[in-house]
């Protein structure tokens, strides 16, 4: 699989070349925290209301290339999992309650 990421841009995308060679353009949701690694999670584009959001651990090389790996373990997928619904979470909150209060 191969990906690009251009962390500059306002909507972060990255497009995942599949096994079959065809490519799937994906919004970044966010990059997070887990366990001493950085994970990404990213969201299909036109995918509708029931998508599901992939998950991978994100490794930033060198210069602008980053490297995404699949989570093997059924262990450090469903920490990653709940990381990320606590990120949601989190951002929900914020979404109601942090930019207003003045």
């Amino acid at each position: 699989m191969s990906e690009q990421y251009n962390p500059e841009e306002e909507n972060d995308t990255v497009t995942l070349t599949l096994e079959d060679d065809t490519e799937l353009v994906c919004d970044v949701i966010t990059v997070f925290p887990c366990q001493g690694k950085q994970y990404i999670a990213l969201l299909p584009q036109d995918s509708g209301e029931d998508a599901e959001v992939f998950l991978y651990e994100f490794i930033q090389k060198e210069g602008e290339d980053i490297e995404l790996v699949n989570i093997e373990s059924d262990e450090e997928f469903e920490a990653v999992s709940d990381a990320f619904d606590e990120w949601l979470d989190s951002a929900e909150f914020d979404d109601m309650f942090g930019d207003d209060e003045e």
